[in-house]
């Protein structure tokens, strides 16, 4: 029903346009997300003061209670109607349009191209909650090759109590965004001259970076991975046996050598890697299963208008495993990694859900392998969910090219939704690579190929954090867990006293020498969201006792440096 309202408003949007610009021009106008956009060539550049103007003659035309009805035309009429009311993108979108007859939906005198389907009557939009949001340029077909037209966006949801929900969530994640509070906190830079999304990771940033890979790394030390490390270049022949090449061609960066002609690439991935470890010496049904972790960074050719801050990069790594074993251990080793991504997403505090991403049915030739293995594969992580008792949902189209897979679906403190981790069980790829182990009986078999992750990508999962938590990092990841505010300058050499004996303790400080007042001291280590802040003067060096304020809340503690050090531990 939702999209249904959503869509209908797109055209009440546009009957609003015709009003205020009758020689308007009407583009494409979809439900989306959240609400609906239309596209629009106009004879002018829309202003902000436009939009309460449109949503005023919205409203009019919804009071109105229009009765909305569809009729169908032929390609031909429809042409030569659109034609006379000068609706030219109208009609080259129906060059896109198989069927013999197009759909038109019309109320009062506005008329526009459109399969549907609509509710009865603007007049069921009465009590939806909706908004006109923002303007936007947009390319014709999304082609820079096109004419930019201008896009208003709106929102809508079913009651306007969920509109007024969801715009105070909207202003919450806007103060997190991790790309404002990463700069705050001073975590990483971006430079023209180093490139659009190759993120540059100051001291702190490089702090928090290692601390989500280092506790995916005991995560994986726990269920018996081996970490490795490979190159960041490879040769093209590598990605042509794994299918990658064919697939992903586009989207790799392209490596040329001074000294030889073979084509080099940057890795986008770590597995086509991984089964060249595993090749490299015979391997016996007693060794399996083989498991490998890798953090070595990794390249993707994305579009510059896609990047993202961190949650959209060129260059990040992975917490990447590969595990080769026998048939029979497939269950053990997902259990393994089902139960190390729930201590992961406990130990962050998300919410999350397993989604079992499949095959799309309908487009079985984009997919490598038979249907028996697809079959089999599909039918083993069902049975692993079910049997775990881990509640999923079913995603068709989202596997992998080489195999379904389960994807974590984690959900931060704005209960908002991330794919993060992913399993995915692979058949095909130790096959094109003729991967073999010798089985008890002396034959040869093929091992099957369990690629994981637990947060995903580090760099990636930082952003998802600092919005998670507002940037106010729990004292085992924050950069600085202690920050030392000395009173004046005759109080420094004992805040320096207090610091190297928090370091030994391996508590990460951060002094402020600083010829400033403690208030200001005090304010800006609390905008740097310091888990704890000490203040030392004259009575805490009498006293031995350090003034402590933890963050969010307003008493003061009145600790030791091992009572500290125990508190931080907690």
């Amino acid at each position: 029903m939702i999209e249904k309202i959503r869509h209908s408003l797109s055209h009440v949007l546009a009957a609003a346009i015709l009003e205020m610009f009758p020689e308007a021009k009407l583009a494409i106008g979809p439900a989306i997300e959240n609400g609906f956009y239309y596209d629009f060539d106009l004879p002018r550049t829309l202003v902000p003061e436009d939009l309460p103007l449109l949503e005023e003659k919205m409203r009019q035309i919804i009071n109105t209670k229009y009765e909305i009805t569809q009729y169908d035309e032929s390609k031909e009429k429809a042409i030569e109607f659109l034609k006379k009311i000068n609706q030219p993108y109208k009609v080259e979108l129906i060059d896109d349009i198989k069927d013999e007859n197009v759909s038109f939906y019309k109320f009062n005198n506005f008329v526009d191209l459109c399969a549907g389907p609509h509710v009865a009557s603007t007049g069921d939009l009465k009590d939806i909650g909706w908004k006109l949001d923002k303007t936007a340029g947009a390319y014709w077909r999304g082609d820079e090759k096109n004419k930019m037209l201008q896009r208003i966006y709106g929102l809508a949801f079913q009651t306007k109590k969920e509109l007024a929900d969801y715009l105070v969530s909207r202003e919450e994640a806007e103060k997190r965004d991790h790309r404002k509070l990463g700069k705050e906190l001073g975590l990483f830079v971006f430079s023209e001259l180093v490139g659009p999304g190759l993120p540059l990771y100051t001291p702190k940033g490089a702090i928090l970076r290692n601390a989500i890979a280092n506790y995916s790394r005991q995560l994986r030390e726990e269920i018996g991975y081996q970490e490795v490390h490979t190159p960041q270049i490879n040769k093209a022949e590598l990605f042509k046996v794994s299918g990658h090449y064919d697939k992903y061609k586009d989207d790799m960066f392209e490596v040329h050598s001074h000294y030889t002609d073979e084509e080099y690439y940057l890795k986008p991935m770590n597995c086509p890697q991984h089964t060249q470890i595993y090749a490299s010496q015979p391997r016996s049904y007693k060794e399996l299963p083989v498991r490998i972790a890798d953090f070595a960074n990794l390249y993707r050719d994305e579009k510059p208008g896609e990047l993202s801050g961190l949650t959209r990069l060129r260059a990040f790594c992975q917490d990447d495993g590969h595990c080769f074993c026998r048939e029979d251990q497939i269950k053990t080793e997902f259990s393994n990694i089902l139960k190390g991504i729930e201590k992961a997403m406990k130990r962050y505090g998300m919410n999350y859900y397993i989604r079992l991403s499949l095959r799309d049915e309908n487009k079985k030739e984009a997919y490598l392998g038979d249907n028996e293995v697809w079959e089999k594969s599909q039918t083993i992580l069902e049975e692993i969910l079910k049997e775990n008792k881990i509640d999923y949902v079913k995603a068709e189209g989202e596997a992998a090219f080489y195999g379904p897979k389960m994807d974590l679906m984690a959900k931060d403190s704005l209960n908002r939704e991330w794919q993060l981790s992913t399993i995915q069980i692979d058949f095909n790829m130790p096959k094109r690579f003729n991967l073999e182990y010798t089985t008890e009986d002396g034959l040869k078999k093929i091992p099957v190929m369990i690629h994981s992750a637990f947060v995903g990508s580090p760099e990636r999962f930082m952003g998802v954090l600092i919005e998670h938590y507002a940037g106010a990092f729990p004292a085992w990841l924050s950069p600085v867990q202690v920050a030392i505010l000395p009173v004046s300058e005759k109080h420094i050499d004992f805040s320096k006293k207090i610091a190297k004996e928090l370091r030994a303790l391996n508590i990460r400080i951060e002094l402020d020498e600083r010829n400033e007042s403690v208030g200001r001291k005090i304010r800006d280590a609390e905008m740097q969201k310091s888990p704890y802040v000490i203040v030392l003067g004259d009575k805490e060096i009498e006293s031995g006792k350090l003034a402590v304020r933890v963050r969010g809340e307003k008493d003061l503690l009145n600790l030791s440096v091992e009572e500290l050090v125990k508190e931080i531990s907690k």
